[in-house]
């Protein structure tokens, strides 16, 4: 753990236990795996249930209180609105600020370490509940996987690389590293941390990643596709066989 991060962890406990609305502050993320200096701060807030919507009106206001705030946004693109997203500094800092209902924190992906609160409230809400943090769900997969090459190769078709080189990025993200991660008993987090994590698969992630030409996007879809159907192998799950035949014709025939 670095200093920045311990004392802006204090910092902010420091100034959140004089405000009455707020039953605690727990921490997660790379606090619980290790932190390093290219480490976020995921801080959790656990506000009183009668008060989450007040305290929600002012979260910019209390994330400037909270230190020498440069900008924040709210977490809509990541599907969490809760979620202030947060650049401290100097010396620069992300810190995610996540403003919970007291009773919400049953449902977690983590087990957070607290950091401080009243009366064990946050102890007490933690508690009979685990985490669950979403696994990959094969037969999701291959219901689209196999529609999503045929997109693939659409864009590869008609030159547009950029767009080609965005997809396989999703395909990466979305499906080979948390499937990847999974067989390796890992929580399947896309591909954060892969190349510690599982550095003997990088040489297969790495012929996913295309240069900007239309044959290296080619050979990287082409060791999507081989990737995937090598993750799937001894999974029972009903194949799209049709639609996959279908989609790597056609793929084959723009080769």
């Amino acid at each position: 753990m670095t200093t920045l991060h311990r004392e802006t962890a204090a910092r902010v406990v420091e100034v959140l236990s004089r405000d009455p609305r707020i039953a605690g502050v727990a921490v997660a993320g790379s606090w619980l795996t290790g932190l390093d200096e290219f480490s976020d701060l995921d801080l959790v807030i656990a506000v009183f249930p009668d008060d989450e919507a007040a305290v929600s009106r002012e979260r910019f206001a209390i994330a400037g209180s909270l230190g020498p705030l440069l900008s924040a946004f709210s977490g809509e693109h990541v599907g969490e609105p809760r979620l202030l997203i947060c650049l401290y500094g100097p010396p620069l800092l992300h810190v995610d600020l996540k403003l919970v209902a007291l009773p919400d924190l049953a449902r977690r992906v983590d087990e957070p370490h607290i950091l401080w609160q009243r009366e064990d409230l946050l102890t007490r809400a933690l508690a009979g509940t685990t985490a669950v943090y979403p696994r990959p769900d094969l037969q999701w997969i291959e219901d689209r996987f196999w529609i999503w090459v045929h997109y693939g190769a659409l864009k590869i078709g008609r030159g547009e690389l950029f767009e080609t080189i965005d997809f396989l990025g999703f395909l990466r993200a979305r499906v080979l590293g948390p499937l990847l991660l999974e067989r390796a008993g890992l929580t399947p987090a896309g591909v954060r941390r892969i190349e510690e994590r599982l550095p003997e698969v990088v040489p297969a992630l790495a012929a996913t990643v295309p240069a900007h030409d239309r044959a290296s996007c080619g050979r990287a879809l082409l060791a999507t596709i081989a990737l995937y159907r090598e993750l799937r192998e001894g999974h029972p799950l009903e194949r799209r066989s049709a639609t996959e035949a279908a989609a790597i014709a056609y793929f084959e025939n723009l080769l």
